[in-house]
């Protein structure tokens, strides 16, 4: 098939999608590329607004036909429109079809789950590279735990993970947020191993990677506080089918590996603060409360803006664990409004991960399936986010 698009994002005129337009023009090496979505209008105004030439697709989510024009031109489709439960299963299904790899920025394993069971054998069998979550959800987790295990010279048989950082809240993050509560989704989405294949853990491993993590408890190995880490539920199970695809590999973390993971505050104090605010986010997301609200928070396409995005920041330590007892820490870190800045570069360094260095990718270049961005891109991604300011440290002194 002949693929004369290296890449095109998808969902171009979203607040994040403009972001990752903006990146790939800045770091533009002679690829080939394009932005796609549903108004040809808001299209061209973001292209005009980035000073770019860029080619033009309209297609809408539900246009099976339209989808297919770009998944059959495209070595690889960037989507950044969400909820993409509502708007990205025919997306990915033709990406499947038409043999293009495909990343996003979703934080929806509910979803994810459903990629996984109509698309991993038929991606897997054709050497096409699904890789959802490549955003702020769930890089740090993935592939900072990846990064911390290449470091270890022995069997893992623990990893806590620990996060901080700072910056807004766009509008398309709230819809998600906020459509997920609608859909009624079963208490098979409390699985904690929710995207891992059939038979991959023990029920020992269960036991230890619960959610429920300690309210605020002191973590002496990092000198600081830890307490429930918002987005810990969406992360977690995304590391967790990395271990296991590792294993399918014969490159296992350690027999028995558990992860979890957590927020990190400085002071028992900030901790306890934080917690309040995660409480009572949990509250309106759960209520009615949710209805009243809504209408006073950030609509789809507006989100933080330059002067928080460049201010921000993110931090994840980790502290591994080997299976003889030895503990030592890493980090992960950059600068930037880690939902949006760092998330634009971090989707848009695996898309060109995709295109640039295939053939040294983990796997060989026949690998593919539903992945992460661990399992999927492994090492050569961390290598090219070193190159663009997302560092990776450690073993750290304690």
């Amino acid at each position: 098939m002949n693929k004369d698009l290296d890449i095109v994002i998808y969902g171009a005129t979203g607040f994040t999608g403009q972001l990752c337009v903006k990146y790939l023009k800045s770091v533009d090496d002679g690829i080939n590329w394009a932005i796609a979505g549903r108004n040809k209008e808001k299209l061209r105004e973001v292209a005009k607004s980035q000073g770019t030439e860029v080619e033009i697709i309209v297609a809408d989510c539900e246009d099976e036909e339209a989808l297919g024009l770009i998944t059959k031109r495209a070595k690889v489709v960037l989507s950044t429109a969400g909820p993409f439960h509502r708007y990205g299963s025919k997306l990915v299904a033709s990406c499947v079809e038409n043999s293009s790899h495909y990343v996003d920025i979703t934080g929806e394993n509910f979803w994810v789950k459903g990629l996984i069971e109509e698309h991993h054998e038929k991606a897997a069998s054709k050497g096409i590279r699904i890789i959802p979550s490549c955003g702020y959800d769930s890089i740090p987790s993935d592939l900072g735990t990846y990064f911390s295990s290449t470091k270890v010279d022995a069997p893992i048989k623990r990893v806590e993970s620990f996060h901080t950082g700072k910056g807004g809240a766009s509008g398309g993050t709230l819809e998600t947020m906020f459509s997920m509560g609608k859909l009624g989704l079963g208490s098979e989405m409390q699985d904690t191993f929710l995207l891992n294949p059939k038979d991959s853990f023990s029920e020992e491993q269960r036991k230890l990677s619960s959610d429920r993590v300690g309210l605020i408890a002191k973590k002496e190995e990092i000198d600081a506080w830890s307490g429930p880490f918002v987005m810990a539920t969406a992360n977690t199970r995304v590391v967790r089918r990395t271990a296991a695809l590792l294993a399918e590999r014969q490159e296992n973390y350690g027999s028995e590996f558990t992860y979890q993971e957590y927020a990190f505050h400085e002071s028992r104090w900030e901790a306890i603060k934080a917690l309040f605010y995660t409480i009572t986010i949990g509250i309106v997301l759960m209520t009615p409360l949710k209805y009243l609200v809504r209408p006073f928070l950030p609509k789809p396409g507006e989100g933080p803006s330059e002067e928080v995005q460049r201010t921000g920041f993110f931090d994840c330590k980790y502290v591994v664990e080997t299976e003889d007892g030895v503990k030592s820490v890493y980090r992960m870190f950059g600068e930037g409004d880690p939902g949006y800045k760092v998330t634009s570069k971090l989707v848009t360094e695996c898309a060109l991960a995709l295109v640039k260095d295939i053939d040294a990718l983990p796997g060989g270049r026949e690998y593919g399936g539903v992945l992460t961005s661990a399992s999927g891109l492994g090492s050569v991604l961390i290598d090219r986010l070193s190159k663009v300011g997302i560092l990776f440290e450690g073993p750290l002194k304690q």
